[in-house]
């Protein structure tokens, strides 16, 4: 993967949010693979704009989050796990003159929610790992916008969806944080750890952190977008995941974008969300 953080008129670098599926993707019988390649885009498109996601066009757009930047899945039932499907986009609402309104945050879930609903329409996809990029800045860019308490309470409003999930669907996860060449993570995941304790929520329930070399578990080949340089600084987190699903991903990315944001950094960080090697039963 070879793609460049799209730019907004005049060259400033934009807000980009990626989301990369690593896992054994097997296109659906009935499409031919060279129209499923191709339909990534034109899917995840279609998908932004009904759901009202998509802004259609920079010069006096309003409404929606997103531009479309990037879109494309890759056949792979027979290779071991590998990035399966790529989307990028460039946030909108945080474009010069336009601020969050109380209680938005970045808005992770629509995102992944239009990225699986893209897969499922191409094929079966076996999810093994995912990769998120977090523009944290852009929220410090929105600082007096929104207020913590707000964006909090529009996380646990949002946990709601989750209600009624069967204990056996639960997953124990490992999440890492990395923070590129920057060590801020290093010193925020403590401050991160226990502002996540309190707030009331069974989406994710964190048990520990560490600082150390821990990894998730994501296949070693072609692991980064080649525009974001991995460094040696990250935090990883073990917990239990609601469920093994992109819907549960999207809302413990906007979850660890907050708290990212409440403990006061300002870089973005690359997200990766695996299996812990402990499986759930059941």
């Amino acid at each position: 993967m070879d793609i460049e953080p799209a730019e907004v008129p005049g060259g400033r670098p934009s807000s980009t949010m990626y989301a990369a599926l690593y896992g054994r993707l097997a296109f659906h019988p009935w499409r031919g693979s060279a129209v499923a390649e191709s339909d990534a885009y034109r899917l995840f498109h279609a998908r932004s704009s009904a759901m009202g996601w998509l802004t259609e066009a920079w010069e006096g757009a309003v409404g929606g989050f997103w531009g479309m930047n990037e879109a494309e899945v890759s056949p792979n039932p027979e290779l071991p796990p590998s990035c399966a499907a790529y989307f990028q986009v460039t946030l909108t609402n945080l474009m010069p003159g336009r601020r969050l309104a109380p209680g938005e945050m970045l808005p992770l879930q629509p995102f992944l929610a239009c990225a699986v609903d893209t897969v499922g329409r191409i094929g079966t996809l076996d999810l093994q790992a995912v990769q998120v990029h977090l523009p944290v800045e852009a929220l410090h860019a929105s600082v007096g916008a929104a207020s913590p308490r707000s964006a909090v309470g529009t996380l646990i409003s949002d946990a709601g969806w989750f209600a009624g999930v069967p204990p056996r669907s639960r997953a124990p996860v490992l999440v890492t944080l990395n923070g590129g060449p920057n060590p801020a993570i290093c010193s925020a995941a403590p401050e991160m750890f226990t502002w996540m304790q309190p707030i009331r929520q069974e989406v994710f329930v964190c048990d520990s952190f560490s600082v150390s070399d821990d990894e998730a578990r994501v296949p070693e080949h072609d692991p980064f977008p080649a525009w974001w340089k991995p460094g040696p600084y990250q935090a990883t987190f073990h917990g239990t995941l609601v469920a093994w699903s992109l819907d549960a991903v999207g809302w413990l990315a906007a979850f660890l974008a907050e708290a990212s944001h409440q403990s006061g950094l300002s870089t973005p960080l690359m997200l990766t969300v695996g299996r812990s090697a402990h499986q759930a039963e059941g």
